[in-house]
């Protein structure tokens, strides 16, 4: 039973924050950004608050809540799905966007998300999948179980926002390339995989009051 004092301290969004019980169908997700938001904010590894990490430099705009699961990580699991070359995991938290009708208006929040697929991306020779995920109980995406299942066109919109967010009008020459587009099975297989990698670099998490509640 959680007491007083384990409220007093703000839990760390990575490795304070439980996954959640219904991981991989349903896991807890912080939202580091949003649609409406013209600069790019990250996370501070060391302090868990959100850093204001540059102004977009380019026209992009974030297709959906943009984040990251908790007490996961992109490591040697991760990369090692990626069966077409050999590259190594970028060294953060597994990323998620998340589909949902309603327009929330900032980040630094929690919600509960389910996975319905992801690409398998590779940035500067490393692993950086982004799972896509619905709003669990939303009344427009709720319902979606698989990524195909979407529209063409919202799956390409995604797409080239992640292939040309880092790219000026004078580039000719990418940095960034998704691999495979992927179903919910091997959503669920990248999200153990990130917890799998998480434990061993920091250990396995001992329940707490938050986790039991």
């Amino acid at each position: 039973m959680s007491t007083p004092f384990d409220r007093r301290f703000k839990a760390h969004p990575w490795h304070g924050v439980p996954i959640g019980r219904r991981s991989p169908d349903v896991v807890t997700t912080f939202i580091e950004m949003t649609p409406s938001d013209t600069v790019k904010f990250e996370i501070d590894k060391e302090t868990g608050y959100l850093w204001l990490d540059r102004p977009q430099k380019y026209s992009n705009v974030c297709p959906a809540l943009y984040g990251f699961v908790p007490r996961t990580l992109c490591d040697k699991r991760v990369a090692e799905r990626v069966r077409s070359r050999s590259v190594v995991g970028d060294q953060d938290p597994v990323d998620v966007l998340v589909l949902t009708e309603k327009q929330v208006l900032h980040g630094d929040i929690l919600l509960e998300a389910r996975p319905i697929g992801g690409f398998r991306m590779i940035d500067q020779g490393e692993a950086d999948d982004k799972l896509v995920a619905v709003l669990e109980g939303d009344f427009v995406y709720g319902e979606v179980q698989e990524l195909h299942a979407c529209p063409k066109v919202l799956v390409d919109r995604l797409q080239h926002y992640f292939l040309t967010y880092k790219t000026g009008p004078n580039d000719t020459n990418r940095s960034v390339e998704i691999v495979e587009i992927y179903d919910r099975a091997e959503a669920r297989k990248v999200i153990e995989a990130a917890q799998a990698d998480y434990n061993e670099r920091f250990g396995q998490p001992q329940l707490s009051a938050v986790d039991e509640a």
